[in-house]
């Protein structure tokens, strides 16, 4: 590890790039001022709205990329075509060296399959998933995937449940997590053939992992586990819908609270509390999922983000390159495997 880290970002990735990507440099910077980044995208568009944060130049260098992968473009495509894009150079600085990890606010399908094809899978892995968060009345709870793999069989959830757990305990803390398996009902029966073989091998398979057994959806939020394992069609439509009912609830309460001058009252006197509602349910504390199982650190930024948003994804590459994650996630993903085989 060198003594900066440098951070590679596709900066035409996501709906108001190459905008929030700058503002968020400069808000990340202010938390990690020695943090280092490499912008790629078009130089012309993003070299005058550095000229708004002087205070980061020094610590910016722009690669001017010619293309961009756009939000409809197949990961096929992109593949065939998209090696001069900022999303594909970004990538590949980190396979070069040239930085620790990389953050993009872009195509997902792309992103995957781009860091995939360039960084390669890690040891045992078939394929990465997109893990981040999750707020629940016990704190926070990882769940994953979140839409890198639409479908999946029973071996890749057990590989998500593995590299979940082993996540859970480097990044959050917990000595000993709990994984379960998102699914349509809490008994043995339910499910397709895909998750209930999963969980099979989960109960059955002698890995040395905490097994609740399956969740619903309710228990996402309840903190039931500490690990939620779901098919990123599932987890994705999970994830949108919390979103979702988060907004809808804060647009029901700035409603109820102009009502009336009563309402208006109450507000003020409120506001304090609602504050650190506000904060504990807000995505963008959350923004910046991982893609696991990968030969080097890819950050994906929800592409509706804002500055704050993807600041906060920056921070995630950061922290996860300081604490050498993929090193760590390899041994305990080799240890894990080398005990099951001796079970």
């Amino acid at each position: 590890m060198t003594a900066h880290v440098t951070i590679a970002l596709d900066a035409m990735g996501g709906d108001s790039a190459p905008d929030v990507v700058i503002e968020g440099v400069q808000l990340a910077h202010v938390r990690l001022p020695d943090v280092r980044y490499l912008l790629f995208g078009d130089e012309q568009r993003i070299a005058p709205l550095l000229e708004r944060f002087p205070a980061i130049k020094p610590f910016v260098e722009i690669r001017h990329t010619e293309s961009v992968v756009g939000a409809n473009d197949k990961p096929g495509q992109v593949l065939r075509t998209g090696r001069q894009s900022s999303m594909w150079l970004s990538v590949k600085s980190v396979h070069d060296g040239d930085a620790h990890g990389v953050v993009s606010a872009g195509n997902t399908g792309a992103l995957m399959a781009v860091s995939k094809f360039v960084l390669r899978m890690a040891p045992g892995i078939d394929r990465p998933a997109l893990a981040a968060f999750y707020p629940t009345e016990r704190g926070e709870s990882v769940m994953l995937d979140l839409g890198a793999n639409v479908v999946c069989d029973a071996n890749n959830l057990v590989e998500f449940a593995i590299m979940g757990e082993v996540f859970a305990r480097i990044v959050l803390g917990v000595e000993e997590p709990s994984v379960g398996l998102l699914n349509v009902g809490s008994e043995e029966l339910k499910g397709n053939d895909n998750v209930r073989g999963a969980a099979a091998t989960l109960k059955n398979g002698h890995l040395s992992l905490k097994f609740h057994g399956f969740v619903e959806g309710n228990d996402i939020t309840k903190g039931t586990v500490d690990v939620v394992v779901a098919d990123g069609f599932s987890g994705n439509i999970a994830l949108k819908a919390a979103e979702g009912t988060a907004q809808l609830y804060r647009r029901f309460l700035r409603e109820a609270f102009s009502s009336s001058w009563i309402a208006r009252l109450g507000y003020l006197l409120a506001r304090p509390a609602l504050n650190k509602v506000k904060m504990r349910t807000d995505p963008r504390r959350y923004n910046g999922a991982m893609l696991l199982g990968l030969n080097g650190i890819t950050v994906k930024s929800h592409g509706g983000t804002d500055a704050e948003g993807f600041a906060n994804a920056i921070g995630v590459a950061v922290d996860l390159v300081k604490q050498g994650f993929n090193d760590r996630i390899k041994e305990e993903l080799l240890a894990l495997r080398s005990q099951a085989a001796a079970s």
